[in-house]
């Protein structure tokens, strides 16, 4: 490669911006003070209370909020494209990794959080700008007292299954009414 092609990959016809906004999560968290996990979910959701700072910066966006279950979407773009063309690994680990916490917390009382203890992910075909809008679920499998377990699918625009995930969370916070 010559100088002159290296300096034509740092051209202005081919730079992008994109500006990203968010609300300080601190204030958020404060006005969900005494909302139980689906509470909080349905508002955010709803638009009542804004998304986390890493919805915002990703783009994904909550659409159904239910007992055990977060269906997030994104229309991905080429902001969270590798060099090869297709959407970065962490892109699919940040939705299911969000998809499947917010599942628990759908299930927590109010006072009760929790945080991930292990997130495995199997990338089963590769998803790019052109994959059309990505959904990704997130499922409770078991709600337990100390530790909780939940599976998540990303979908392509089609509907096939790109990603399965499966993660475990610590339970932080107020015991679970029994």
């Amino acid at each position: 490669m010559t100088v002159t092609e290296t300096a034509d990959l740092f051209s202005l016809d081919t730079r992008r911006h994109r500006v990203v906004e968010w609300q300080a999560p601190g204030p958020v968290a404060k006005a969900a003070t005494g909302m139980s996990g689906l509470e909080t979910m349905c508002a955010i959701r709803d638009g009542i209370l804004p998304p986390p700072p890493m919805a915002r910066l990703i783009g994904f966006e909550m659409r159904v909020a239910e007992p055990g279950r977060i269906v997030m979407e994104l229309d991905p773009d080429e902001s969270l494209e590798n060099t090869i063309g297709l959407l970065h690994g962490a892109t699919a680990a940040a939705l299911l990794d969000t998809a499947m916490g917010c599942a628990i917390a759908t299930m927590q009382p109010a006072g009760q959080t929790s945080v991930t203890l292990d997130l495995k992910l199997t990338y089963l075909r590769p998803l790019s700008a052109r994959s059309g809008r990505i959904s990704a679920e997130g499922k409770v499998v078991k709600l337990g007292r100390q530790t909780s377990y939940a599976e998540g699918f990303v979908r392509d625009g089609a509907g096939n299954l790109a990603v399965h995930a499966t993660a475990t969370f610590t339970m932080i916070g107020a015991e679970k009414a029994k």
